[in-house]
């Protein structure tokens, strides 16, 4: 069983910054590729960014040059740094976990982001 915990949700205006935070408990972190997802409201979730255990790095052309996803693992933390939100960005964004050697996800219970003036 691996927890996730999301922190660093919030409001911000357009043009803003916000860094979420996920807390992994599982002492095999660098065993699971992490990632951020996201759903809008009336629409799909979709996938924001992942980082494999050695900082390889793949995002949403929504979100390329504005969002930065890293990893601690040490910490065994993932954190998602925005900039130049926009109102388009306003979601739940869940943190996922996925073993490497297997297909089962783990999701956080999600941290909301609001991007309005």
């Amino acid at each position: 069983q691996v927890q996730l915990v999301e922190s660093g949700g919030g409001l911000v205006q357009p043009g803003g910054s916000l860094r979420l935070t996920c807390a992994a408990s599982t002492f095999i972190f660098n065993a699971y590729v992490m990632g951020w997802y996201r759903q809008a409201p009336g629409k799909q979730r979709e996938l924001v960014a992942t980082i494999t255990s050695g900082g390889s790095t793949n995002y949403a052309d929504s979100v390329k040059g504005r969002f930065a996803i890293s990893r601690d693992n040490a910490k065994r933390t993932v954190t998602l740094q925005m900039n130049s939100l926009k109102p388009e960005d306003t979601a739940v964004y869940y943190c996922n976990a996925q073993r490497v050697s297997a297909s089962q996800h783990y999701w956080g219970q999600g941290t909301q982001v609001t991007v309005s003036s």
